[in-house]
């Protein structure tokens, strides 16, 4: 797509360079000229008394759906190990195979990382492809992206989908650009529609008010980035077979990022990996009320987690927001403090193994998720556990 000059028409009158702020146009040889500057805004077509400057429009070129096979997931790995998060995508990827019958394949990038990818073939996948290189030893966006859409272009995928974490979220938009597809971000849900096999990806819309339910019809891969905690980690099949194939990246991989050095933060706990997560909401009454929640949680060594009300109040970061709009969780135990249940809150942590709910309105819709209910006004509540979990470890 570019602005072309029609030169039978143009006049050289040059209002069209007058009026470009971005010093696009300039004569040359007694011609026009539209140079790299241009940003396609399209004011100087409008300016043009005498019409020489149109807009050409570069025609898409149809792609064969049917040459695009296989489930893909990616496998994200941490320090040289494959992170929980890849099994419950390689589970939502046996999950798409029930119904449209393809091949599961993951795809993973590291150093000394094939001894690693075993169970992941024992679990269901197919075929791994792999990259063993030192250069993916730190996490580099371009890097990442370049390697997968270089397979995703070899293989032809029909779906790839990643988990929705710092590492997915940050490169996976990057390949749907290379490879020219769309990209539905942080899903819910995936399935496949029986009648189309089209990717039903659902995600929270209007503040988490709204399911959608989105598909990509005309272009390949079919692509989602997936909350963790969402899918059941893939569990062992009997008799399961695969490949594990190591891949050579063979062109300028490119990168304008230099690591200068690594710095591990220590006594910092994932709200996605904690097994104890101790959340405030709306019944805290104030912001600086989150200092008991924080010492129960230091006490048990858990994340602190908060409801959506609490973090539009500003009592407290995004970052720690479970529901819909925030993080899905599972840990062992949850406790929900001055939390009333919204439903957009509960599809972000009633999947948790033990639900401890605390909050003076006994019909407060938490209570019907709850293993364990507490009819009490949390500041009388929390104290007295504070005290107790203080005399345990005396």
């Amino acid at each position: 797509m570019g602005i072309k000059v029609i030169y039978e028409k143009c006049n050289l009158c040059r209002k069209c360079i007058e009026k470009c702020v971005f010093g696009a146009i300039e004569i040359k040889e007694n011609k026009i000229e539209i140079n790299e500057k241009c940003n396609l805004c399209g004011l100087c077509i409008k300016t043009c008394p005498q019409n020489a400057l149109i807009k050409e429009v570069e025609k898409k070129k149809e792609i064969n759906l049917d040459e695009y096979k296989g489930i893909w997931f990616f496998v994200e790995t941490r320090d040289s190990q494959v992170a929980s998060v890849s099994y419950e995508m390689l589970s939502a990827a046996k999950k798409l195979k029930e119904k449209l019958n393809e091949e599961i394949c993951g795809v993973c990038f590291g150093k000394n990382i094939k001894d690693k990818l075993t169970p992941l073939i024992k679990k269901g996948a197919e075929k791994i492809y792999f990259i063993d290189d030192d250069i993916f030893c730190n996490f580099r966006e371009e890097i990442y992206a370049n390697a997968l859409s270089y397979l995703i272009k070899k293989y032809k995928p029909n779906i790839v989908i990643t988990a929705a974490t710092m590492i997915g979220r940050s490169f996976i938009p990057a390949v749907s650009v290379k490879v020219k597809t769309g990209l539905t971000a942080d899903c819910t849900d995936v399935d496949i529609d029986e009648k189309t096999g089209l990717l039903i990806q659902t995600r929270p819309t209007f503040g988490g008010n709204l399911m959608a339910k989105i598909i990509c019809e005309k272009h390949r891969p079919q692509m989602a980035t997936i909350r963790p905690k969402i899918f059941e980690e893939a569990d062992d099949e009997e008799n399961s077979k695969g490949e594990i194939i190591e891949e050579k990246i063979n062109f300028e991989i490119g990168d304008k990022i230099e690591i200068c050095g690594r710095e591990k933060l220590e006594n910092v706990v994932d709200l996605q990996e904690a097994e104890i997560i101790v959340s405030g909401g709306r019944g805290l009454k104030e912001g600086k009320n989150f200092n008991i929640i924080k010492e129960l949680a230091d006490l048990l060594n858990a994340a602190v987690g908060a409801s959506r009300a609490a973090v539009d109040s500003g009592w407290i970061g995004y970052p720690h927001q479970v529901g819909q709009t925030g993080k899905t969780v599972k840990p062992k135990i949850y406790i929900a403090c001055g939390i009333s249940g919204a439903i957009q809150h509960l599809a972000g942590m009633q999947t948790s193994d033990y639900i401890i709910a605390i909050n003076k309105d006994p019909d407060a819709p938490i209570f019907k998720v709850a293993n364990l209910g507490v009819v009490g006004d949390l500041f009388e509540v929390i104290p007295i556990l504070i005290k107790k979990l203080k005399e345990t470890r005396r």
